[in-house]
């Protein structure tokens, strides 16, 4: 399996940077590694579903962004690495949530039935 741990998370003042990890280890039983899989950050406030918020492609080639942190967050990948960065600028309080990298080998992005692996989570709060 493909086992993803995230890191970067904690407690910033509204208009403070954080930049989040997620970091791959493992394969799969058919072999598929974390440079094979599409990767996406995901976000859960206390008392609110799963919300998407950004997204790229195995080669890093395209990004896409949930429209509430477009311009503010950048994701990025090295598949080298094997890691995926979440650079997050200008937080805001309503960006406090749980934030958690997920596997997509297909389907749609946005649909937290597509991903195959999840990690735990790191935990993400933003004072005003």
């Amino acid at each position: 399996q493909v086992h993803l741990v995230e890191s970067g998370g904690g407690l910033v003042q509204a208009g403070d940077s954080l930049r989040l990890s997620c970091t791959a280890s493992g394969r799969t039983a058919s072999g598929r590694t974390f440079d094979r899989y599409h990767m996406s950050w995901f976000r859960q406030a206390p008392g609110k579903e799963r919300e998407f918020v950004a997204a790229i492609t195995w080669s890093g080639d395209n990004t896409n962004y949930a429209d509430s942190v477009k311009g503010r967050f950048t994701v990025s990948r090295d598949n080298v690495k094997s890691t995926m960065w979440l650079q997050m600028d200008s937080l805001k309080p309503e960006d406090t949530a749980v934030y958690s990298c997920a596997t997509r080998w297909s389907g749609s992005l946005y649909y937290t039935g597509s991903y195959e692996h999840w990690g735990q989570g790191t935990q993400v709060t933003v004072s005003s």
